[in-house]
């Protein structure tokens, strides 16, 4: 520096503005100032007392540490204590005195006073030191120095760093094309010898190309080769000589992993330090105070320039660093390890050329090196413009796109920047400075966290939010110390660990806060109040300056005249002030629905769609819920969000209104409410923070909201008011429809639109609601000729006449059973209620005919009639041509709904025309749904219990409610029933018991019928719905009665059946001994009592019961001794059976025959007539199996004869079981029995039949059934 000092005067006189670049080492920090001073820059001349003769000599510092150290250290070399002539200022500490030269500063102080002083014409000369970091502060500084110069002529700049882009930078000061000197000064340094040990991945041995293809690793892997290679270049090292060992680390994780890596190796007399920012004071000092051992110390960057570790003779490098990035998409900053560049990887490399020659060894490959970027990124390409933009709106600057910097920033940094003030409020859409945006610039603070003390102010917390934007504004003054982390947690658990229902560790610094004031006021000594915070793992120093910061920040709002709050404020109140400045950093839960898992596992959804996880640090982080805000997010190993606390989403609807966007749904007309309302959603840079919340549309949208209500309200009549115009239109718009229903078409009524624009022309455009509409229309009717505003007539209203719809066509109610049921007709093809629909009480479903509904309504018939003949096959039906002709003679010939339709249209055309046909003749699938009745049947209320056009299924699953509606209307009916005379019977004692009872309900009569119901031990009288059902339960009523009655012969029976034991042993498979006796008891009791007609008064029942007392055990013999010989035969059938399991076809047909035959109840549920013949058609069996083996393709001939017949029977007979409960046809079961009788005709034709049996008369006898 000595060898250049003449050059750089020379230059400094000539120029204004000088670029020094020089090593570290070469004495420029404290030699350029005295450079200054000896050209009669600043007031002291030399030669001269100090004076105030000339400005100041501005020396400018990126830490506060350098700036306090290199003035000290001038002063000391120009023999004067620190202020005299040489001072420095910092944050909270100024030692400057009025006789002054020499200022030396942090680069931020310089940038604060360009807000009092835009020109700076306290200075003539500024040297700005270390512009190599290129901080935000120092390429501000840089630019606005360019700003001014023009005006300020008479000031010097000098520009130093040392390894620097000198060209950059000459060429951004350049004044008419001519760039600003550079002088190169050389350092005191020591020779540096630089060894590249490169870690090497290990090559997979057994690849065919193993010498190229290096085997892939997984991250942890990778570590432990780091934490090798550093391992070994330390043992290399140390076998080079003495001296201390500097190791470059990306970070406080990689430090501690290195640290016990060393340790476990034991290097002889070593000592082992680490060296980073978190550090305590106590653990950094011991980095400076050298011991007898060999140090090796590991450190962060920090060491590469901001501190110069004494006795440092080698290096390791390993080539990475963590660095500070801000995300412009996720607005986060991630710090990230990434490689250093070339100008840091030398910074590192001469910390070992100070006191002897030096050894580096790099763990990476020279060409790694060369690959590099020279220098590190700017700072203001990585970080948020936001402050910066502010600073430059409230100095009146130009535009930071315009602004002089060395590099300018990206586009998408300055909009993110601009983004960033709009969401604090602070400029406004055009990004011009706000009032709220004025205030926060002149708070010496981020932009966030200045406006959460404005925020403060309003919702009366702001001693409280100064206590907290203070402490985000230093670094935590928590220690965690390696060795005592679970000691350090335990000690701020106190603080921090927030056990209310609403944590957060935003107040858990006002708690510490307090701690420290108290503990400030009550300490007997500095030592004692240092030993207190050492105990509690806080850092004395930082907790100083966080009250240096409080107290800067109080003098600030007391200036603005702003007064602290006396009582204490809510959650709520501090919380929406926090709010004001971390918008951007809120997070809502992620429901991933895992469970038991630990919540500060849990993902939470960010901004802009980020996701991150808590701290893992927090003490609260199984407490935050499932909104929360955090005072940062950083980007390590995963996204983190530190410092936490729980909101409420309704907080971010008040802070953050101006950023919600708003969307809306499923705008719909209300009745009630006689307004259009819709969905309202609201969302925070993609985090819904309400939705679904229903609101007046019509504000929001008008034009929409009116139309809505024009078709909902007015043309669809989805409307409560009484304004006359409206019943009158409604009713006419319904006349019609109804006529369009009943007509199944649907041009009678306009279209919806002409409606609609008959209310669109006359009401007025700003119309949107009942209120407003009925306020207009009663203003404006009485103005209307005859007072008939928005009256429509019947011709407006119709295309044509609807004519032949009439009530006799087409009625309103249809009477069954004594039952007036309600008809509605609709037309919509496809629709479940298109056609007719018969309305019937669930108490009366039971007895509505099908037969009857089949034939639909009168104005109906024509068309069915007309369709069930086009069904018909064409051979068939072309005897009914023309089809529409003869159907209006049908209906023209038969009384309406009298008879079975398709039997009434058989009969007709067979008379008519002497065709004979069948009703599987008639296609019935072709037929349209709506020629099918609809039944909706309701309950007493009026409620639908179900609807469908089939009866039978909805008799299925609804007839035994119906059965019981019905009996409780006729037990409420009937006298007798109400005073328990037809209840718990043993004999004959309620007197007659008719088939038919009319029942009265309303003005009603309905039909019911009586029957005894089987209790057991007695029996009971109910009124059943149904004849058949009727019927079926009387008999077995009538039977338990007798039994009653004739109790001591049915116990005589019971224990003499004869041969009981072998009966029941050959009936095991079927049923149990007691079910065999009971059958055989009930036969015999049918036939001693039961023969038709059955009893309906006292006389005849006991008369019937004195018949049967004299019969009943010779008859009970006689039955017995017939189930006998069934089971005699029965016994072996099943196994001989067995022998025509070869013959597939033939054996399934007698599987089938022997299961309908014999089964658990066949004996009670087997006409006497035909149980009879039971031993011949089990013979027969046998005898048809004995035949297969001589004549199996005979048997299989006369089997696919009938088959046709057994199929039919049963189609027939699951159709008729499919209808409903009470359905029997006793066609159907002769001709079972007939079935029965030809197959011992065809197969056992030596056991004769009754009568003669053929396949040919069957065919005859189903072809009658079905005319």
């Amino acid at each position: 520096m000595s060898a250049r000092r003449d050059e750089i005067a020379a230059a400094l006189r000539a120029n204004q503005v000088v670029i020094v670049a020089g090593e570290t080492g070469s004495g420029k920090t404290t030699q350029l100032p005295k450079i200054c001073l000896s050209i009669g820059r600043g007031p002291l001349r030399a030669g001269e007392p100090p004076g105030r003769s000339g400005g100041l000599i501005g020396h400018t510092q990126p830490r506060r540490i350098a700036a306090t150290s290199t003035a000290k250290r001038i002063a000391q070399e120009l023999g004067s204590p620190v202020g005299e002539h040489v001072g420095y200022q910092v944050r909270f500490n100024d030692t400057m005195s009025p006789g002054a030269s020499i200022k030396l500063m942090t680069d931020g102080i310089l940038l604060a006073e360009t807000q009092n002083d835009p020109l700076l014409r306290a200075y003539d000369t500024i040297i700005i030191d270390e512009a190599h970091e290129r901080s935000l502060n120092i390429d501000f500084l840089i630019g606005y120095l360019r700003q001014i110069l023009p005006r300020r002529p008479d000031l010097k700049i000098i520009i130093t760093s040392a390894t620097i882009d000198a060209k950059r930078f000459a060429e951004h000061f350049a004044h008419n094309g001519k760039p600003a000197p550079v002088i190169e000064v050389s350092g005191r340094l020591y020779p540096v010898e630089v060894r590249y040990r490169p870690i090497r991945e290990d090559v997979a041995p057994n690849a065919a190309n193993a010498a190229t293809t290096p085997s892939p690793k997984s991250a942890q892997a990778k570590e432990r080769d780091l934490y090798d290679g550093i391992v070994d270049a330390v043992d290399e090292l140390c076998r080079l000589g003495p001296g201390d060992v500097l190791v470059f680390l990306p970070g406080e994780r990689e430090i501690r992993e290195t640290a016990e890596a060393l340790r476990k190796h034991h290097p002889p007399h070593t000592e082992i330090l680490p060296l980073f920012a978190r550090l305590s004071v106590q653990e950094q000092e011991r980095v400076f105070k050298p011991s007898g051992a060999r140090r090796i110390v590991l450190a962060t960057n920090v060491a590469e320039t901001s501190l110069t570790v004494p006795g440092i003779r080698y290096v390791v490098d390993t080539g990475l660093a963590r660095v500070k990035r801000y995300s412009y998409r996720n607005k986060v900053e991630q710090l990230q390890i990434e490689a250093v560049s070339q100008a840091a990887a030398n910074q590192r490399a001469g910390r070992c050329g100070r006191v002897a020659d030096g050894v580096c060894i790099r763990l990476y490959e020279e060409s790694d090196f060369a690959s590099r970027p020279r220098f590190t990124d700017p700072e203001i390409l990585r970080s948020s413009l936001a402050a910066v933009i502010l600073r430059m709106k409230a100095l009146r600057l130009t535009d930071i796109e315009q602004f002089p910097f060395i590099e300018p920033p990206l586009g998408r940094a300055v909009a993110d920047g601009y983004q960033l003030l709009q969401e604090l409020g602070a400029v406004d859409d055009a990004n011009q400075l706000t009032p709220m945006g004025r205030q926060v610039a002149k708070l010496p603070l981020d932009p966030r966290v200045a406006r959460m003390i404005l925020a403060a102010r309003e919702q009366h917390c702001l001693r409280e939010v100064l206590i907290i934007a203070s402490a985000l504004s230093v670094q935590d003054p928590r220690d965690r110390p390696q060795e005592a982390q679970e000691a350090a947690d335990q000690a701020h658990r106190r603080f921090f660990d927030d056990k209310s229902d609403l944590p957060s560790e935003f107040l858990g610094w006002v708690r510490l806060w307090k701690w420290f004031e108290d503990a400030v006021a009550h300490k007997k000594s500095n030592k004692q109040l240092q030993d207190q915070c050492r105990a509690n793992f806080l850092s004395h120093l930082r907790l100083r300056e966080w009250r240096d910061v409080h107290s800067q920040l109080l003098t600030t709002v007391t200036e603005q005249g702003w007064r602290l709050n006396d009582s204490e404020p809510t959650y709520e109140q501090v919380h929406k002030a926090l709010l004001t400045g971390l918008l951007g950093n809120i997070g809502c839960k992620i429901d991933d629905g895992e469970k038991g898992r630990d919540s500060r596992g849990r993902e939470y959804l960010g901004a802009r769609g980020i996701k991150f996880h808590l701290w893992p640090g927090s003490l609260i982080a199984k407490k935050v819920g499932r909104w929360i805000i955090a005072a940062e997010l950083v980007e390590t190993s995963r996204l983190f969000a530190r410092t936490l606390a729980r909101i409420e989403p309704e907080w971010l609807e008040q802070v953050g209104r101006h950023l919600l966007k708003i969307s809306w749904s499923d705008p719909h007309w209300e009745k009630k409410a006689g307004q259009v309302l819709a969905l309202e959603r609201a969302t925070l840079y993609g985090l819904v923070v309400y939705q679904h919340r229903r609101i007046h549309y019509g504000p929001m949208n008008p034009v929409e909201a009116r139309e809505l209500f024009i078709r909902r309200a007015l043309v669809e009549g989805e409307f409560d008011t009484r304004l006359p115009f409206f019943a009158h239109n409604q009713r006419l718009v319904r006349e019609i429809e109804n006529l369009e229903h009943k007509s199944r078409r649907q041009d009678v009524l306009v279209d919806d639109e002409l409606i609609y624009a008959f209310y669109d022309r006359a009401i007025p455009a700003d119309i949107y609601n009942q209120v407003s509409f009925e306020k207009w229309y009663r203003e404006t009717s009485e103005s209307v000729k005859g007072g008939k505003l928005l009256y429509l007539n019947r011709d407006e209203l119709m295309r044509h006449e609807a004519a032949g719809i009439t009530t006799d066509l087409f009625p309103k109610t249809m009477t069954i059973a004594g039952v007036d049921m309600g008809l509605t007709y609709h037309f919509e093809p496809g629709s479940h209620r298109d056609g007719v629909t018969l309305t019937v009480p669930l108490y009366a479903l039971n007895q509505v005919r099908p037969e009857r509904a089949d034939w639909l309504v009168p104005g109906m018939i024509k068309e069915k009639v007309h369709l069930l003949l086009k069904s018909l096959p064409q051979k068939l039906r072309r005897h009914c041509v023309p089809l529409p002709d003869y159907a209006a003679g049908f209906v023209d010939r038969h009384p309406f709904g009298e008879g079975d339709l398709i039997d009434v249209l058989i009969a007709d055309i067979r008379e008519q025309t002497g065709t004979m046909i069948k009703r599987a003749d008639f296609k019935l699938e072709t037929l349209p749904a709506h020629h099918a009745m609809n039944f909706k049947v309701i309950d007493e209320h009026g409620r639908q219990l179900d609807m469908g056009r089939n009866l039978a299924q909805l008799r299925a699953e609804l007839g035994g409610q119906a059965q019981q509606s019905f009996q409780s209307i006729a037990a409420r009916d009937v006298p007798a029933a109400e005073a328990g005379q037809y209840e718990n019977l043993t004999s004959w004692s309620f007197g007659e018991l008719p088939e038919l009872l009319e029942i009265r309900k309303g003005n009603q009569t309905l039909f019911g019928y009586p029957a005894l119901v089987d209790r057991g031990d007695h029996c009971d009288v109910e009124v059943f719905d149904d004849p058949q059902e009727a019927a079926r339960v009387h008999h077995a009523g009538l039977r338990r009665l007798f039994a009653l009655q004739l109790r001591e012969q049915v116990k005589f029976i019971e224990k003499n059946v004869p041969n009981l034991q072998q009966m029941a042993m050959q009936y095991m498979t079927l049923g149990t001994q007691e079910q065999l006796r009971e059958q055989i008891v009930q036969v015999a009791l049918d036939r001693a009592c039961l023969q038709a007609p059955l009893p309906r008064n006292e006389a005849e029942f006991n008369t019937r019961k004195d018949e049967g007392r004299a019969r009943l055990s010779l008859l009970a013999q006689e039955i017995a001794r017939l189930v006998g010989s069934i089971l005699a035969e029965y016994a072996g059938l099943p196994r001989k059976l067995l022998q025509a399991k070869p013959y597939g076809t033939t054996y399934q047909d007698m599987e089938a025959q022997l299961g309908r035959l014999m089964h658990k109840s066949f004996i009670a549920d087997t006409p006497y007539t035909q149980l009879v013949h039971y031993p011949r058609y089990l013979k027969g069996m046998a005898m048809r199996v004995d035949k297969l083996k001589g004549d199996a393709p005979r048997d299989a001939q006369r089997l696919q004869e009938m088959t046709p017949l057994i199929q039919q029977w049963q189609r027939a007979e699951k159709q008729l079981r499919t209808q409903g409960r009470g359905a029997a046809d006793a066609r159907l079961d002769e001709f079972r029995w007939m079935l029965e009788e030809l197959r011992v005709a065809l197969f056992a034709q030596e056991l004769r039949t009754p009568v003669p049996m053929s396949v040919k008369r069957l065919q005859k006898v189903w072809e009658s059934m079905q005319r």
